[in-house]
């Protein structure tokens, strides 16, 4: 039924949550994984600031010192190489902590995340995209919008969204 299985990631928890039932279909349908991290560097150009992922918020992937004393224009090349460097890893480390039986083949791409990840699950031909949520509602959820949400809206393979649990 399955033989690609897209896994969206950006390091957070909500993604971490999704991995396990990613790996389980995989190795349910004998299916390869991909694991994609999409470095948003429109964020990064615009000065936005991203979330918070792995406890390292965007700001201080690069430094915030030094946003004060080099042009703009390095900031924003140090800053976007730094993000890219930490979707490396985070993909690096999502790969290996994938048992060896599921097929998994991994990528860093840029751009929006929501329409970069539509753009992979295109060219990969994925039968199923595997994400988690934060399970934001009200004001947050409208201010920041929802990547997972929107390529549940738009995506052509069917998509499986975890929520991340309630803290106690």
């Amino acid at each position: 039924m399955y033989e690609t299985i897209l896994f969206p990631t950006d390091g957070s928890d909500g993604a971490d949550a999704a991995l396990e039932h990613a790996v389980d279909h995989a190795r349910q349908y004998d299916a390869t994984l991909h694991v994609l991290f999409v470095a948003d560097t429109d964020a990064v150009h615009s000065g936005m600031v991203g979330e918070e992922h792995d406890g390292v918020a965007q700001s201080e992937m690069v430094g915030e010192e030094h946003e004060q004393e080099q042009p703009s224009g390095l900031v924003n090349e140090e800053h976007e190489d730094a993000v890219t460097a930490h979707a490396e890893q985070v993909v690096s480390d999502t790969a290996d902590a994938i048992d060896d039986d599921v097929a998994v083949e991994t990528a860093v791409w840029s751009g929006n995340p929501f329409k970069r990840i539509l753009d992979y699950s295109d060219e990969s031909d994925a039968d199923l995209i595997v994400m988690g949520t934060h399970g934001r509602t009200g004001v947050d959820r409208y201010l920041l919008g929802s990547v997972t949400e929107k390529v549940v809206r738009a995506a052509d393979a069917p998509v499986l969204t975890v929520r991340l649990g309630n803290p106690e």
